[in-house]
């Protein structure tokens, strides 16, 4: 084969439009990139997604303990890492529900709403459509309390705090009926069902923990129910539980001092029923929460010498951070002098939701001063609907003293039923209220935050920046 000037032209011409297309085959080429791989999970986070993933399909105590033992794994997580893992998970992981109550209970936003799904069955079909503010009252609201026998003393404050909620909202109002649990033949269930059959379509109550736990374990809630107490068995799908329990009064102090980190903890407190499930629901947290009980000292109602005792727990290797004193406010009062001598009197101390109780002969000298407790927002700040709290005291026997922690509650109790599903459904969804700022985690558990006092004298006053 010939080849001559006119083919190399061509060759010429080829290769270069060759090399042309090549140049510009390279400028168009696309690079792929992979997606960076999901956040590696926490190992601990990891576990208690295994432990979840099975939770539903366990039964009584197996249950209660794997719920238990997810609550710890999640406990020993920081902050940080529990938020980051908390809002890798897919809607609908079964984890979710425990890492949201682990969140809320630190104070901290959730990542999204709880996966209430078709569960929470609320019932508001036939309520006019809510307000700007969430408020979405029931249509008719029964209200089941033990308004005689034992139990009434407690109940009169309740009862009295829900109705000055209720009749301090000027928009529309449920119909309101009470049941006494303690006067019914037949006790809280056949009060749940008169409440029914007289139209209710939301039951507040009932009081008494053995009460809720009958009307949970029933299995025949036709209207939804927010119970005044928690027991032993969850709250069915659509209800819900509030309570004030010593339980809460510990968890709480525990995080104020992880949250001040101040881990190595000198405890002391008496021994009353109360005390002791605030006590162990104290240690529980802080050890999960990676702190330590350096020493528990028991205390008599009339504390003698303590020096012994509180030197040797100052002289544990490690020191003390902090001291929770799970005691009454005479006993507080007493050992104050004590605990400075020791070295303790510039620590950290706090207390249960007793001291709030403290009277003026008490608190004058100035020598519960600097002592945080958590107390009703009521006790230290406006709250909406409500005097404040030293005019109700003079006007009104049930909203002083010791039954003022229950006239909140019932305030609250009011809110509650009348915000329910803007809580629920809310990923920030809050109320304040007179005990305290109120969210509702996905297991139908009503989440309080309390205020944080100390006192000035005679006078309580609030602690900013405390929760945590």
């Amino acid at each position: 084969m010939s080849w001559n000037r006119k083919d190399a032209g061509w060759a010429r011409l080829l290769l270069a439009l060759l090399l042309a297309l090549s140049a510009a085959g390279c400028a168009t080429t696309q690079v792929v990139t992979r997606p960076s791989a999901a956040p590696r999970l926490a190992p601990a986070f990891a576990e208690a997604a295994a432990l979840a993933r099975n939770h539903a399909a366990l039964a009584g105590q197996a249950r209660v303990d794997n719920g238990i033992r997810i609550e710890r794994l999640l406990a020993g997580i920081d902050d940080a890492t529990l938020a980051r893992d908390a809002a890798a998970l897919p809607a609908g992981d079964p984890l979710y529900d425990f890492v949201g109550r682990a969140l809320l209970n630190r104070g901290l936003p959730l990542p999204r709403p709880f996966d209430r799904g078709g569960n929470w069955r609320f019932d508001a079909g036939n309520r006019p459509p809510a307000d700007s503010d969430g408020y979405r009252p029931p249509m008719q609201l029964g209200v089941l309390l033990p308004l005689s026998g034992s139990l009434s003393t407690a109940a009169g404050p309740v009862r009295d705090g829900l109705l000055a909620g209720y009749y301090a909202e000027q928009r529309r109002r449920p119909d309101i009926a009470f049941y006494d649990t303690a006067d019914t033949a037949g006790g809280t269930l056949a009060a749940y069902d008169k409440a029914v059959a007289a139209g209710a379509d939301y039951v507040l109550g009932p009081l008494g923990r053995d009460e809720v736990d009958t009307l949970f374990r029933s299995g025949r809630l036709t209207v939804p129910v927010l119970a005044l107490n928690r027991g032993n068995m969850p709250p069915p799908p659509g209800s819900a539980s509030f309570s004030l329990a010593p339980e809460d009064d510990g968890s709480a102090a525990a995080e104020y001092l992880i949250a001040r980190k101040a881990p190595r903890v000198l405890v002391l407190a008496d021994g009353d029923d109360g005390t002791r499930r605030a006590v162990a629901a104290f240690r529980e947290q802080l050890q999960a929460r990676g702190g330590t009980v350096v020493a528990e000292i028991g205390i008599t109602s009339e504390p003698g010498d303590l020096a012994p005792a509180l030197a040797t727990a100052v002289q544990k290797d490690g020191g003390v951070d902090a001291v929770f004193l799970a005691l009454k406010p005479a006993q507080a009062r007493a050992l104050a002098p004590q605990l400075v001598l020791a070295g303790l009197g510039g620590k950290l101390r706090v207390a249960t939701s007793q001291l709030a109780s403290a009277s003026s002969e008490l608190t004058k000298d100035h020598a519960l001063d600097g002592i945080a407790f958590p107390s009703e927002a009521w006790a230290v700040r406006n709250v909406t609907g409500l005097p404040s709290a030293a005019s109700a005291a003079s006007q009104l026997p049930n909203a002083r003293g010791g039954a003022a922690k229950l006239f909140a509650f019932g305030y609250d109790a009011w809110l509650l039923t009348a915000y329910l599903e803007r809580l629920a459904n809310d990923a920030n969804g809050k109320v304040e209220g007179a005990t305290g700022t109120l969210r509702i985690d996905g297991f139908g558990n009503v989440v309080r935050t309390p205020a944080w006092s100390t006192y000035s004298g005679a006078t309580a006053v609030p602690l900013g920046n405390a929760g945590g």
